[in-house]
Order: C-alpha cells, then structure tokens, then sequence
C-alpha cells in the first residue's frame, strides 16, 4: 500500500484502548551481559501508562534493577503498539492502591500492596519515551510514532509522564 493510502496518524486513545483492553503484554529488559530477555506478563493501563508487577527475583527486576531501560508491546501483530522507555519502581501509595484494584477487577487475583510496593516483589511503571502504533491492515498508511518529553523531575516515581503527544511518521 501506497505511503499516502489508509486512514493516516492513529491518535494516542487508539494505543491507550489497546493497552488497556489487552490482558497479555510482551515485556522487553536487558541481561547484565546485554543479551535481550523477553516475557509474556499481565499489566494494566493505568494513569496513561504501562504497569505491571514482578517478583523481585526475577530475571526481569533483575534486570530493570541494573538498566531499567525496556520495551512493552501487545501480542497482536494486526493491531500493533510498541512502547519504549524506562521503567521507574511505583511508589505512589494512591496509585499503589488503584492499581491492587484495577488488577484484582481485570485479572481476578488479589494484589496486596503497601506504600513501599508490591509484598511479594515491584510494581513497574513504564515511562514511555517513544511509542509506535499501527495497523496491519493499512500499513504503511496508519503507522504512527510518538515521541515523549522527559518527565519533570520533581514528578512523583509512581505517576505517569507528561507526553508531548505529536505523531510523527516517515513515509518514503
């Protein structure tokens, strides 16, 4: 398909739709020797970010706790969103506590939380720095990349980024 054919630039509430109606998330982290480290997770969408939670063994908190830089994307291949970014242990009690209820309605499995994190292990939240999106069915026409401004740094761990939300895409 042509550059110039399909629906054009999809807006960000097409990613965060898909994000927050996914169940299963694919999650991308670096191993300490730089070989890459990919697992299927349960997250949420939460405060217009990626959150998700891990036990703090795992070679995932291993290594976001050594390079906290990570990918997060759906399972679909047909409806596509990859997030990139850094991934900040949560630490908001409010969010905390939302964010044990969100899980406990979409998953049906209980979250014990306290101001600290998750009891058995983190609570990730993904500060997205860029974020690609598209549709398989009109490819190239939809494909749409944002980039994000880095958050404030007085912004609290557990919220989310404030994005400067401006598609851009490269048509050849």
């Amino acid at each position: 398909m042509a550059a110039n054919k399909g629906a054009g630039l999809l807006p960000w509430s097409w990613v965060a739709e898909r994000m927050a109606k996914a169940r299963n998330y694919w999650v991308a982290t670096t191993r300490p020797d730089g070989a890459p480290h990919v697992m299927p997770v349960w997250g949420l969408w939460l405060n217009d970010a990626f959150w998700f939670s891990t036990g703090r063994t795992s070679r995932k908190a291993k290594d976001l706790a050594k390079n906290p830089r990570m990918v997060a994307h759906l399972e679909s291949g047909d409806e596509v969103v990859v997030l990139e970014g850094v991934a900040v242990e949560a630490d908001d009690a409010a969010a905390l506590k939302q964010f044990a209820a969100d899980y406990q309605k979409k998953y049906k499995v209980a979250v014990n939380v306290t101001p600290e994190g998750r009891k058995n292990g983190p609570i990730f939240m993904l500060r997205t720095q860029r974020a690609f999106a598209w549709r398989e069915s009109d490819y190239p026409g939809s494909a749409t990349r944002w980039r994000f401004t880095p958050p404030h740094p007085e912004r609290s761990e557990g919220s989310a980024p404030s994005p400067r939300r401006k598609p851009t895409t490269k048509r050849k």
